[in-house]
């Protein structure tokens, strides 16, 4: 009976923690929607600059996202953050369905899901005003490698994302370009280790039921993943072709909820093969 009470009680202080996290995120996130926002209006008229098309103002949506994530959590209780950022995306895009048409002309999408290995013993280790902090800096470089690399972000939940690309390559380059920065300087991103699950589906419609296991294909290779890995299906390994990208041998492997074995492939890292 002790030990029920304990695990309870760790529970419940792990649920709280997540939440005083999330809402301290929403306020400054939303100092800088504010912020931009200002900064807009008081833009002189004639000022010929354009956000790329596509892209919605990052402080907005972000903050938008953070505030839901809070929201969700007060409504649905706090046992929900023992689960993974990246099962709670899946979990979240099985059910909104967003629609990812728009990204792509051909019906097919590829996505991404990351987080940060360890986040939760990272969190309690640095207390949460520093876990905020080093949090920041790391959706700020995933927010900034997908801009540059013509990715979408279809939604950010604590140190979890869920990305959409309509070119294989890019993904997979985007990817690289993260694992390689956060190698390059460690003392920014105190030694953080990301976790990246790359699939590419064939059909992105609401209403199909191709969507749901695209989903979950790509959110189990994601969890698949070691800290610092880039995982890919084989049907994106497929779809990258040609393009200079190195892989190691893949592996058959079981992903929970999925029937049969699936082929996984790790991204070589020290390749220079792929421009990023």
């Amino acid at each position: 009976m002790d030990i029920a009470l304990l695990v309870i009680t760790l529970i419940l202080s792990a649920g709280l923690i997540t939440l005083g996290v999330l809402l301290t995120v929403s306020r400054r996130q939303l100092a800088n929607a504010r912020k931009e926002l200002r900064h807009k209006r008081d833009r002189p008229p004639g000022d010929g600059r354009r956000r790329r098309p596509g892209v919605a103002p990052l402080a907005v949506r972000t903050v938008t996202h953070t505030l839901r994530n809070a929201d969700a959590l007060i409504r649905h209780g706090i046992v929900g953050p023992v689960r993974s950022s990246v099962d709670e995306l899946a979990a979240w895009a099985r059910v909104e369905r967003p629609d990812l048409a728009r990204i792509t002309s051909d019906g097919r999408v590829v996505l991404v899901f990351s987080d940060i290995e360890g986040s939760t013993q990272r969190n309690e280790s640095l207390g949460d005003r520093e876990w905020v902090k080093l949090l920041e800096r790391h959706n700020a470089l995933i927010q900034r490698q997908v801009a540059d690399h013509h990715g979408y972000v279809v939604k950010n939940q604590g140190d979890g994302f869920m990305i959409a690309f309509a070119d294989p390559a890019d993904a997979v380059r985007c990817s690289m370009a993260i694992q390689r920065t956060l190698l390059a300087d460690p003392a920014r991103y105190d030694g953080i280790r990301v976790r990246i699950g790359i699939h590419a589906g064939t059909s992105v419609r609401r209403g199909d039921d191709l969507f749901g296991r695209n989903v979950a294909m790509a959110a189990r290779i994601a969890d698949l993943a070691a800290g610092g890995q880039i995982l890919v299906s084989d049907e994106l390994r497929t779809a990258v072709g040609g393009a200079n990208i190195g892989f190691d041998e893949p592996v058959e492997v079981e992903l929970k909820g999925l029937s049969g074995t699936q082929s996984v492939s790790s991204v070589r890292l020290t390749s220079r093969d792929a421009e990023i």
